[in-house]
Formats: C-alpha cells, structure tokens, sequence
C-alpha cells in the first residue's frame, strides 16, 4: 500500500470530526442582530422601471382616476368619497379630481408597524423593509403524497398557523385556507379568526364574509387582547379587504366592512386583484396602471375617513395564461408585475404589498420549485414590504399543501440571503486572511479564524435541502426531500401547542363553536 492510500484514513477522520464541530456550531443558536437572515431586511436593489417609467404609471392612474373613476360605491362611500372632495357622475361613477388624491397621499399613513402578539414578531413596514408571509383562499388541501385534493377545514387553517409559527422565515400568518367544513358564515369567520389566533402570535391578516359580522369578531379580538384598549394599542389583526372588483368597480359590502373596521381600530390592505388580460390590460405596464388607480382610490377612502389610518397599498394584479385565460401566478410576467408594484410603492412611499409565490403545478414538485423562487426572489429583491402567498400555495391557489409550506421555508431563507446582498467593508476585502493562508498557512480556508467567524453569521443553511455527496446519500438511504419535509411538519405539529391561554380557549369554545382542536 502506497505511503499516500495509508494516509487517506485519518485525513478522512480529520474532516469528518471538523464536519461534525461545523454542524454543531451552526445549531447554536444565534443573537438576532447576528442571524443571516430576518424579518425586514431592505430590498430595492432590482429595478424593473426607470424614474421615467413610475412617473409616466402615475399619471395615467390619475388620468384613470379622473376619467373613469370607479363604479358601485356604497351609499356610505359616497358620502364619504364627495365629502372629501369626489365627484359624483350621473352615471353613477365616483371620479377624483388629481389635487384630491395629492392630498390624501400627503396625510396617508407611511412607516406603520404592524404588531403581533409577540412582539419581537411586530413588522415595521418602512422604505424596503421586506417581510414574507402566507395568504390565499384555497379551497384544496394536497397530500403531497398521494397528490389527492380535499376540501380544507378549520383544523387545516389551524395547523397551517402553527407551522408558520415555527418556521422563522415566515414571518406573519394572513389565512391561508377556507374553512369548508364551517358551513354558517359567522361561524366561519369566528373559526378562521381563532384559528389563526390560536396557531401563533405573529401578525395575522383575515378577512370577513359580511359586515354584519365584524361587531362579533372584534369582540373575540378584544377578548384575546385583554380588552378594547389592548387591542387598539397593539392591533395584531390587519383585514385583507378585497374592495374593488376590477376593472374600476368597489365592491359594496367589502367597502362597508373596511369602514366599519376603521372605526374599529384595525389595520387594513387595500386590496386590488385584477387579472392581466381579463378583469386588467393585458401589458404589464397598464396592468399596473389599473392597480395603482384602484389603490389610489382606496388610499382616499381610508383617509376620508380616518387621515393616517395605517393601510397597505395591496397592489396584487395576477397574470392570465392568455391561450387559456387561466390564472397564472408563477409566471415570469407574475414576478415582473409583483416587482414593478414594490417599486410604484416606494414611489408613493406608501407601505405597500403584493403577491408572489404563488405556483400552478398541483404538487410541490420541479416546477413548483422553480415558481415560487423566482417570483419570492424578485419580489424580495424588489423591496416589496409584505410579500403575500409565497409559500404553501398550488394550483393557482386553489390548493395548500402543508409539506409545501415547510419547503418554503427553505427556499425564502434563500431569497432573503439575496435581498441582504454582498457586504463591502474595509474587514470583508482585507487580505489579510489571503495572506495567512497562501504565505504561512496551508493552502485552504477551511480552518481559518474567519471562516469559522463567519459560517454562521455570513452563510444560510437550509433545514431540508440535501447537501450530501452521492456517496453519503446513498449511504443515508437516499433520503427524499418530500418524506424530510413530512418528517419536520409532523414534529412542529407534535410539539406545537395552542397560543391562547387554556381558561381563555375554554371561555371561547363554550361562546362559539370551534371547529379544530
């Protein structure tokens, strides 16, 4: 045996002990200022319109605006719309004039946070601040396995909320899944708003079937909180209000439900969904124009009734497959519709969020991989504040699928180490670990003080994607990415209990009927 071969024994030794020592301080938990990534690192860096380009957006919405306006207000919206200075047409449709809307935008509220009821999770929406959260209606629940669609429950929506509340780069939990299973409208509002009240104290944003169910629904958000005055210091629930129904219309019922949530103390998203090349145009840029247009109008609504509510500009336009007219949400055009969203956001400096993550494969496969990590990279990479659906969402939201959630978890942890980007310093260039290495040292940087400094503040290590060589993956068994990600759902949910005092839980489960347990 060659002096060589005797040797390759213990180098290999050597590197798995260094190996085992590396795995072991990358479990060490880190300070939060040290930690690669976290909630509300500043994006921006991609820019998908020139200064030339959001100024051209703007005056086109106002145009629209001013032209068109927007049809369907409620009663109570045009009072409040023309008492602010709107025009009421004979055709029944609401126009605003520019120096109104410069107004509103001058007193809309800017640099909100959004609170949680934890607060180390509160979300501090300002300049490019991003956040990465859940949201979606779907209908479907996938086994990843199987590939079966079922309908969702209220035990779904309530699992759902306790895994976002162990995966830290998911930082808040707007419902996710419908509760079919709860078939009385109020009920169901309740069912959803505890649910995810239940699952985690990270933000929450909900939405309500009917106006005439918010006065119930505040009163179990009072109770939570500890009181009315609890809540309205710290809200921890923002609406997800839908109140327009592209092209240019408001939706009635959702506008009345807005206000009365105003009233109420809650933070609200104005929410604009038109799909390119069905209920918006089909460019890209006059699909943003349209968006911009209905939220403009919504950030005048807002401020006639409350100046400086905290509200957030929810520019949410979706792509159409135009061969199909089918929803497309992770297409290319998707992301490039999301990011030039987070910029008109910045250009209003308006907190502001959109949707990305979305994927249109049915399973949490290749193609879903591919979707929903462009789309959560640009929109990070955009500065989009509160990036909405990025993870869990299939079928062009008709389906969640909680393996998937877990992934996603992975694949945002990358995305955010892109939106961090490349630190530059006088430390990050010197050449000093260079010259200890190639003049005095062994040639690599394995060992180095540096590289062991900075393995845990400098890189992200994914919790399921597999690293290993081929020879250690078949040696483990060849272990499948889809059975790792059971694997971790199935031990958070184990282990995750309710985040609701258990006097309070059963006070409210004796009150209303709760579907999950």
């Amino acid at each position: 045996m060659s002096e060589e071969a005797m040797e390759c024994p213990p180098r290999r030794a050597a590197r798995a002990g260094g190996r085992e020592a590396r795995r072991a301080q990358r479990a060490a938990p880190l300070a939060e200022h040290l930690r690669p990534v976290r909630p509300g690192l500043p994006g921006g860096r991609y820019r998908p319109l020139a200064d030339a380009d959001m100024a051209r957006i703007h005056a086109a919405a106002l145009d629209a605006l001013e032209v068109i306006g927007l049809a369907n207000a409620p009663q109570s919206g045009v009072a409040v719309l023309t008492g602010a200075g709107a025009r009421l047409g004979d055709d029944g449709r609401i126009r605003f004039p520019r120096a109104l809307v410069e107004d509103m935008l001058a007193v809309a509220a800017r640099d909100i946070t959004l609170c949680a009821r934890d607060p180390r999770h509160d979300l501090h929406l300002t300049g490019s601040n991003v956040h990465f959260g859940t949201a979606g209606a779907a209908v479907h629940v996938v086994d990843a396995h199987t590939g079966a669609y079922r309908d969702s429950t209220a035990q779904d929506l309530y699992d759902a909320a306790r895994l976002v509340h162990h995966l830290d780069n998911v930082h808040f939990f707007q419902r996710a899944l419908v509760c079919r299973d709860v078939l009385d409208n109020f009920e169901m509002d309740i069912n959803t708003l505890y649910a995810c009240c239940a699952g985690t104290t990270k933000h929450i944003g909900t939405s309500f079937s009917e106006p005439d169910h918010v006065d119930g629904c505040m009163a179990l958000l009072h109770r939570i909180a500890g009181g009315e005055k609890a809540w309205r210091d710290r809200p921890f629930v923002s609406n997800s209000n839908c109140f327009v129904v592209p092209p240019m219309k408001f939706a009635e019922e959702s506008c009345v439900t807005m206000e009365k949530l105003i009233r109420a103390g809650m933070p609200v998203l104005l929410l604009s969904a038109g799909q390119a090349g069905a209920t918006a145009p089909a460019p890209i840029a006059a699909a943003i124009v349209q968006t911009m247009a209905e939220c403009l109008a919504g950030v005048v609504y807002v401020n006639a009734i409350r100046p400086g509510h905290p509200a957030i500009f929810g520019t949410w336009p979706f792509v159409s497959d135009l061969r199909t007219g089918a929803m497309s949400g992770g297409s290319a055009e998707q992301a490039l519709l999301t990011a030039g969203c987070a910029q008109m956001h910045r250009f209003y400096g308006l907190p502001g969020g959109a949707a990305a993550g979305i994927s249109d494969s049915k399973l949490p496969d290749m193609q879903a991989g591919w979707e929903q990590a462009i789309t959560n990279t640009l929109a990070g990479l955009s500065g989009l504040n509160m990036v909405y659906e990025s993870v869990g969402m299939h079928a062009s939201l008709l389906g969640f699928c909680m393996e998937s959630l877990v992934l996603g978890d992975d694949i945002v942890g990358q995305v955010l180490r892109c939106v961090r980007g490349i630190e530059v310093t006088e430390e990050t260039t010197s050449i000093e670990a260079m010259k200890a290495v190639c003049l005095d040292g062994p040639g690599h940087y394995l060992g180095s003080e540096q590289t062991l400094r900075l393995m845990q503040t400098e890189y992200v290590y994914p919790a399921l994607g597999n690293r290993m060589s081929p020879k250690e993956w078949v040696e483990a068994d060849r272990p499948r990415l889809l059975d790792r990600a059971t694997a971790r759902k199935n031990a958070i949910l184990a282990a995750a209990g309710p985040q609701i005092d258990p006097q309070l839980d059963a006070a409210i489960r004796r009150d209303h009927s709760i579907y999950f347990r």
